[in-house]
Formats: structure tokens, sequence, C-alpha cells
């Protein structure tokens, strides 16, 4: 599977957009996640960071910022309101945002690699039926506190079966749970629907494949127990998994922009 040329995929987008009804004049995007959203170079050549970039090359909106809430190790545990630190760190970061009020605000939320692990992360194994629960905490606090919010869940990335690392184990225990927690959103997803006016949106769900048909050039290689693993995307993987996201956040603005038209 070959990566989409830059160029096609900003015609792309600008052709999902192209009879979308303008929103408001700015932007402001908030990515929650673990070290995958977090990164493998510096942040600021994180996914978030290079989605931010793809945005502003659509020419929507006056202004498009970005805030990279990813946290190396985090679960859905991590970022529950009782989170005395990630959880207060989304707080801060949209509360900042929310001020400008000709701003959409968005999350965009990719969380269940760390869920999935048999042990190390906080809550591991978190079950699917826990993951739904607590991926809802989460969206009904954020729909509370900023009821004007859009939120996209993006489903977790394929891994390989033997990942291991010095503070999780994985393998195809872990997998298996990632694939359980697809059904997962789906079902939160469309408990949403003609509930909050149509803010909560399924995200990305191409990326797990592309990734599994990818690893060799998109992941990194890393060294575990277990011998090599591929848990992580590279600098490339990080274009590319941005390239994906901004895809399914240009979605769900198209269709509550129909929403809103037709209300």
């Amino acid at each position: 599977m070959k990566r989409i040329n830059l160029l096609v995929f900003t015609f792309i987008l600008l052709t999902l957009f192209a009879f979308a009804p303008s929103g408001k004049e700015n932007l402001n995007v908030i990515f929650i996640g673990d070290s995958i959203t977090r990164g493998t170079a510096s942040k600021d050549l994180a996914p978030p960071d290079h989605a931010g970039k793809l945005l502003r090359q659509l020419n929507r909106w006056k202004t498009v910022q970005v805030s990279n809430q990813g946290r190396s190790g985090n679960t859905t545990v991590n970022f529950l309101p009782s989170s005395k630190k990630s959880f207060s760190n989304v707080k801060a970061a949209a509360d900042q945002f929310n001020q400008d009020q000709t701003a959409t605000l968005l999350f965009s939320i990719m969380l269940g690699t760390n869920d999935s692990a048999i042990k190390g992360p906080l809550g591991a194994p978190v079950s699917p039926a826990m993951y739904h629960t607590n991926l809802k905490t989460i969206t009904d606090s954020l729909l509370s506190s900023y009821p004007e919010c859009l939120i996209v869940l993006n489903y977790p990335l394929w891994y390989s079966d033997n990942a291991q690392n010095k503070g999780a184990e994985y393998k195809k225990e872990g997998q298996a749970r990632v694939l359980a927690y697809w059904s997962e959103i789906d079902k939160l997803v469309k408990s949403y629907k003609g509930k909050n006016k149509e803010r909560v949106y399924s995200g990305d769900k191409k990326a797990y494949k592309y990734f599994k048909a990818n690893y060799l050039t998109d992941f990194r290689t890393e060294e575990g127990p277990s011998g090599t693993f591929y848990l992580h995307p590279n600098q490339k993987g990080d274009q590319v998994l941005a390239e994906f996201w901004v895809k399914a956040i240009v979605k769900a603005l198209q269709i509550h922009a129909r929403f809103r038209a037709a209300r």
C-alpha cells in the first residue's frame, strides 16, 4: 500500500470540504493520546504538528491551533476526569482555546494501545467493557465542559505480536484486545447519535491496515525481551498518521456543517 502523495491528499481534503458551509473563523484542535500521539521525534514534528500544518493548508480558517496532549504510557484510566494530571492538562489547554468564541473546538482522541497491554501501564489490561466506560466518561466530561465542542474518536493502531518493552508487555493478547476495542468505539459513537447536537464522530480506521502493511518502512525498529518489535510510527509514519487523522477531522467537520445547515 503506497502513501498518498501530499498534493493528492490535500486535493482530496479540499474536495471533501468543497460543498460544506463555512463554520467559525478559527479552528482549535486538542489531540489526546499516548506516546504515538506524543510522537517519536521532537514535539514539533509529532503527528499533531503535522496535522496542524495540513489543516492550515486547506485555507478554511483564519487560524488553526493545535495542542499535543499525548502522554507516553497513558491509558484511558490516566485521562479520566479524576486524574490529577493528564485530564487536568487537557482541561487547561481547552480552557485557553475556548476563550476564542470565533473558533471551533475539536478533540481528536486515540487511546487503546496501552490499555490493551497484558501488564505495565495504569489499569492494564483494560477490558473492552471498561475501555468503553472510560472512553464514555472522558467524552461525557468534555461535552459537559465544552457543550459546543466536537469529538473525533480514532481507532487504536496495529502493533507486532511480540511487542514488549521495559514498561509494558503487549503481544498477541494485547493486539486481540485492540481489535475488541474497535466495536466498543462503534457502539459508543452510535449511542450519541441524535444527542448532543451530533458532536461525537467515528475517527480514522484506515491507519491500522496501512501500518500493518507498511511497518518495515513506517514504524520504528525497537528491541525487547522478545526480539525486534514494532509499536510506534517513525518520523515518516508520524506524517502518514497525521494525514489519516486530518481526513477524519475534515469528515467530522463536514458532517457537522451539514447537520447545522439542516437545522
